[in-house]
This record gives structure tokens, C-alpha cells and sequence, in this order.
């Protein structure tokens, strides 16, 4: 893959353009780092989101799922530490009013700004919260306030024996959720790298003390792997271990999945040994028992957590810029994405050579049988070749084509996005043929 200039501009340009991602609110101007996913967006969401789904939950039996309401007792929060530590030291600039976390000032630039370069124009440090909050009721006072929630986890730990006792599980399990979380961030940027509104990918496993770090490195391994599982190229992606100034007080291990993103190698997912804080807090908080019973060894005691967290809209943001591409085919500049078909919105393009023939009613035809098993599109305007680019550009995985052979012997072309090569197919063994294809797809670095 050639090194592409000004890779993050074209991207946000490529996303606005195929409908992936709109700026929110952009007739009013836009509200910043708040992201709208448009007809492509929504359908990459959510192949991503059942890829996961399919590896953490549909394909195990030791893990379950759960959807917990964002809205939660305001206990829950102290409880987990956020309302008292769940704050970013802020520095804010009297000359030009921008605002900054604490650790983006250099300290060999201690007082001055970074954005106007004025000089001993900087606040003092002072600590901010970075949950929202709202109130729940009819009066707006101190006994009504709610947060919406900063993570998903808080979710699962406080509904652990509920999922157990329903789902009939023992420790070791898992419980998995995919949801809306808010955070007041005072620098998001870089598109949706960083944004005010996410949503989250975690599973948190109990399992007994003293298999945790077993558990742990077995968990590293099942993440990476699925990054190679859904097309993202091994070179863009390493493992980041947490100094101990770097990892929560109460964790006995954590490393991130890192990124090597335009901007620098950056947090994919986080993996993380919690050891039992979680539910020890919440025990001391709520006043009831949390301690699991082993049946088998007569044991008491509180849980262990092993926990991966993954953000949805970044790991959607990292797809998009490991695949995207530039290159020539026939003379012309292309623009391609190198989507794993396996969650590319739009599985193939289906494209009638000319509009006489009978090859639009055969085309139509394919269309609406393999609109039942996957999202496809037809198109019939314009050259071939510009149908072909549109749909690289959108990442569409293949391309059928209907000619004069196809009414005469009932086959089709099948244009490989990333290869360019062409292959005839007999129609009726067009969903098989592209199921196969999915099925073994591997990206190449």
C-alpha cells in the first residue's frame, strides 16, 4: 500500500461523500465531535457489530448477553469511583479561551499556550468531570441528578448473579454488551477517534483468584486474533503494556491492542485484569453478598474480572483507514476500500451491461435473490468502469455483471474488487460462489 498524503482529510471527505459519516447537526453549523452514520455507516456498524457479537457471544457457551439501561442509580457511580475520580486535570488559556488536559502541556512549556503561543496565559490545573449529568423527575435538585454512563461495564457487574442464576452458568463466564456511553471529553478529535457520544464492545469474565492470569493471556490472544479475523493487516497493530504509573491501582495487569492510526499508535481495545474491585466495591456500596459459592470446591469468594473493552466507533474508524487505498487500473486513479466482505456494507454491485437485451430484467432478477441473503446494489448508469469505481470506493467486495452471455448461457462476470480478476459464474450459484469467497477471505498485508 503506497504511503497516501493527507490520509485523514480524504477519508472524512470519501465518508461524507458514500454516505458512511455526516457531521451531526451540520446544517446549524455541526455540534463538535458528535457524529451522524449514514446509509453505508449504519450497514458497516452493524456487520461490525455482529462480527463481534458472533465471536464473544453466538460461538461460546461461557459467555452471555446483556443490554443494560444507560440510566442507572447515582450509587452505582459512587460506588465504581467515577463521581469522586472520573476527572481530567484542565487547563484553560485567558488569551484565546481554548482548554486543554494537563498532560498535553510540554514542561519545558509550562505556562504557555499551544494553540496562540502567549505566554504565562494559562490557568492553574483544576479537576472536571467527564460525566454528564442530567436529573430524573420533575424537580431539577441535588436528590434527582443521574448520570448518563460513562462505560457499559458498571452494567454488567451490578447484573452478575441475575445473568448467572437465568442463564444457569458457573464461573468461569462471560457476560457481553454492546451500548451508548457519554463522556464530557475536553479534547475529542481526529473524526471519531475520539467523540462524546461512543459505543462500547466489552465482555467482563469472572473466573476464580489465582486463574486470572491465565485467563488474561488467554483473552490477549482471542482479541488480537479477531483483528486478523476481520482484515486488519498485522503490521498496523501491536500490544502496549501498562506501566504500573499507568494502570488503575486496583489492576494487577493491563495491555492495550494498539493502532498505528495516521496520527500515531493508538488504543484499539484495552485488556485488563481487574482482580475483584469491581464487585468488592459494590458489595461495600449496596450491602449485599456478591461472593460466589463453588459447588465443587466448597469455596467462597468475590470474583475475579478479566476484562476487554473495544469502542465500536473507533474500531468502525480503523477498518476505514486500514483499507483505504489509492491506485490506477486502465489509466485511471482509483479510490478503493480493502473491506473484509465479511462487514462490507454493500456485498456486491450488480450491473447490467446495457439496458436492452433482456439483461436489465435478468439483472433484476439476481438482484432480488441475493437481496435476500445479503445487502446488494444495482446500478445501471454510466460506463461500466465508472460502476466498477463507484463501488470500489465504497468497498464493495464484488462486482456481477450482466451481458449478452448471461441470456444465452445464464452466467455472470464476477469482478474481484481487490484483485481485478474476472470470473464467469453461473447465476444460480452466485450466493453459494460469493458465501465461499467471504468464508475464506484473508487480507494481504
Amino acid at each position: 500500500m503506497p504511503e497516501i498524503k493527507n490520509l485523514m482529510d480524504k477519508l472524512v471527505s470519501l465518508c461524507k461523500r458514500r454516505g458512511f459519516i455526516f457531521q451531526s447537526s451540520e446544517i446549524y453549523g455541526g455540534l463538535n465531535s458528535c457524529y451522524d452514520y449514514g446509509p453505508l455507516g449504519v450497514e458497516l456498524k452493524r456487520n461490525l457489530k455482529d462480527f463481534w457479537w458472533k465471536a464473544m457471544v453466538q460461538t461460546r457457551d461461557d459467555i452471555e448477553g446483556l443490554d443494560a439501561s444507560i440510566l442507572m442509580h447515582p450509587r452505582v457511580w459512587e460506588a465504581s469511583g467515577h463521581v469522586a475520580n472520573f476527572t481530567d486535570p484542565m487547563i484553560d488559556c485567558k488569551i484565546c479561551k481554548a482548554r486543554f488536559r494537563a498532560d498535553e502541556i510540554k514542561p519545558e512549556k509550562a505556562g504557555q499556550c499551544p494553540r496562540c503561543g502567549n505566554k504565562d496565559s494559562l490557568t492553574e490545573a483544576r479537576n472536571f468531570n467527564l460525566m454528564f449529568k442530567t436529573f430524573m423527575g420533575p424537580v431539577e435538585d441535588a436528590a434527582n441528578v443521574v448520570y448518563m454512563r460513562p462505560e457499559t461495564a458498571q452494567g454488567i457487574y451490578v447484573n452478575v448473579y441475575n445473568v448467572m442464576q437465568a442463564a444457569r452458568q458457573k464461573i468461569p463466564f462471560g457476560i457481553a454488551q454492546i451500548g451508548k456511553a457519554f463522556r464530557n471529553e475536553i479534547t475529542p478529535g481526529n473524526f471519531t477517534f475520539r467523540t462524546r457520544e461512543f459505543e462500547q464492545m466489552e465482555m467482563q469474565f469472572f473466573v476464580k483468584p489465582g486463574t486470572d492470569m491465565q485467563w488474561f493471556e488467554y483473552w490477549k490472544e482471542q482479541r488480537i486474533q479477531w483483528y486478523d479475523e476481520l482484515g486488519i493487516r498485522k503490521s498496523k497493530l501491536h500490544f502496549h503494556e501498562h506501566t504500573p504509573e499507568e494502570r488503575a491501582f486496583y489492576a494487577a495487569a493491563a495491555f492495550d491492542i494498539e493502532y498505528e492510526f495516521p496520527f500515531g499508535w493508538k488504543e484499539l481495545e484495552g485488556i485488563h485484569n481487574r482482580t475483584n474491585y469491581d464487585l468488592s466495591k459494590h458489595q461495600e456500596f449496596s450491602g449485599k453478598d456478591l461472593s460466589y459459592f463453588d459447588d465443587q470446591t466448597r469455596e467462597k469468594f468475590i470474583p475475579y474480572i478479566v476484562e476487554t473493552s473495544a469502542g465500536c466507533d473507533r474500531t468502525l474508524l480503523t477498518t476505514l483507514i486500514d483499507a483505504y487505498d489509492e491506485d490506477v487500473v486502465e489509466g485511471e486513479a482509483r479510490t478503493v476500500l480493502h473491506l473484509s466482505p465479511r462487514i462490507a456494507p454493500i456485498k456486491a454491485g450488480i450491473f447490467p451491461l446495457v439496458k436492452k437485451g433482456g439483461m436489465p430484467e435478468a439483472a433484476e432478477k439476481i438482484y432480488h435473490e441475493l437481496k435476500k441473503h445479503f445487502h446488494v446494489f444495482y446500478d445501471d448508469g454510466g460506463a461500466i468502469g465508472r460502476r466498477y469505481r463507484r463501488m470500489d470506493e465504497a468497498g464493495t467486495p464484488f462486482g456481477i455483471t450482466i451481458d449478452g452471455e448471461t441470456i444465452e448461457n445464464q452466467t455472470v462476470t464476477v469482478r474481484d474488487r481487490d484483485t481485478l480478476a474476472q470470473e464467469r459464474v453461473a447465476s444460480d450459484k452466485l450466493l453459494v460462489y460469493m458465501q465461499e469467497k467471504m468464508a475464506a477471505y484473508k487480507r494481504k498485508e
